[in-house]
């Protein structure tokens, strides 16, 4: 029991320091420094954490991680800079909660240790990275403040009761790695598309043709689907769409034929498996919405509940979504069709197509 307890403590930390890792050490160390826990005989190695530089080092670089995280993109800088740092800082805590077991031990500790560490960063970078889309500064500020809160909690139910902060964690890794293809998906649309942002305004006047021609990875999943041989219209290759039985974040294209114009297909591929879905737009409403990183393209019923769908593209393809929006609606509520599309700069729109597909696929 006293070895479990010793685990428990030992992950409990490693799980705090991927969340919080200067918190963790300066309230720990700020504890033991002034006698506000008595340490049990076998938590004596831990006595080194209330040394006064290690708790002065501690609390300063937590002073900075404490403004550095309310800061909308430099809190996920500073993510990015500590995704190495605090795994190892967790493994350490683990390792000197543990004193001097034998060295098979202290590897596989730290191991487990380190690993439990990136997981709670991850899932906090990931959290980050989807607030920091939103402009206003107050998510940001309130998310920081809940964590600094629940690794203090934390400390403490570590402290009082270890194995139930054990099965706790077992529960909230589990949770993790149920959830993480969409994390990682997530993670991965929204650093995209923060690129993106960075490196190509968004640009309305700029003449656009909406192409003809699907990715390569992803025209055998609509020759697969398409089987009344419809002819393609225009493609569309977004960072991500979600919606009715469409995964949050998965990339993939838009598809819309001339043979079926009130109709239009998402092809994807979800855990390198084909995906399709059909959308019905008889009765639906389109709607363009600028955002702070993307361009969405909405669509919706107009009236009553129904699905509702969201394609999410660079802010550089403000344009292009444009484009799509007004077919859309010409091919829900006109009953001339086709619709006959004209417009420069095909060129260009087809090597940014290309380059999105080159980074959603990495």
């Amino acid at each position: 029991m006293e070895k479990l307890n010793l685990l428990a403590v030992a992950l409990g930390l490693a799980a705090l320091a991927g969340i919080n890792l200067y918190l963790t050490v300066f309230a720990t160390g700020l504890a033991i420094h002034f006698h506000w826990i008595t340490l049990a005989p076998a938590y004596q190695s831990l006595e080194v954490l209330g040394n006064p530089w290690i708790v002065t080092i501690a609390g300063i670089l937590y002073f900075l991680e404490f403004f550095a995280d309310k800061i909308p993109w430099i809190d996920s800088a500073w993510d990015a800079v500590h995704t190495v740092i605090r795994p190892i800082g967790g493994a350490l805590l683990a390792i000197q909660v543990l004193g001097h077991p034998s060295p098979a031990f202290t590897v596989i500790v730290a191991l487990l240790a380190g690993g439990t560490s990136l997981i709670a960063h991850t899932a906090k970078a990931a959290t980050r990275l989807a607030t920091n889309t939103s402009p206003e500064p107050f998510s940001n500020i309130g998310l920081s403040l809940v964590e600094d809160a629940a690794v203090l909690g934390g400390l403490a139910l570590v402290h009082f009761n270890p194995l139930l902060a054990l099965l706790i964690l077992a529960c909230g890794i589990a949770a993790f790695f149920y959830f993480a293809p969409k994390i990682l998906r997530a993670m991965k649309a929204k650093i995209s598309l923060a690129w993106k942002k960075l490196n190509g305004p968004a640009d309305l006047d700029m003449p656009v043709k909406l192409p003809e021609t699907l990715p390569t990875r992803l025209e055998p999943i609509f020759r697969r689907q398409n089987l009344l041989g419809e002819t393609i219209a225009w493609t569309a290759p977004c960072i991500s769409g979600r919606g009715q039985r469409i995964p949050a974040n998965l990339f993939g294209a838009l598809v819309a034929t001339n043979e079926e114009p009130r109709k239009l297909m998402f092809v994807a591929r979800k855990n390198r498996r084909p995906f399709a879905k059909t959308i019905e737009l008889h009765g639906s409403m389109i709607a363009h919405e600028p955002k702070f990183l993307s361009e969405n393209l909405i669509i919706f019923p107009k009236v009553g509940k129904g699905a509702r769908y969201s394609f999410v593209f660079p802010r550089s393809h403000a344009a292009l979504v444009e484009k799509i929006a007004q077919d859309l609606r010409v091919r829900i509520n006109s009953p001339i069709w086709p619709l006959d599309l004209q417009g420069v700069g095909a060129a260009d729109v087809a090597s940014e197509e290309s380059h999105v597909e080159r980074e959603a696929s990495t």
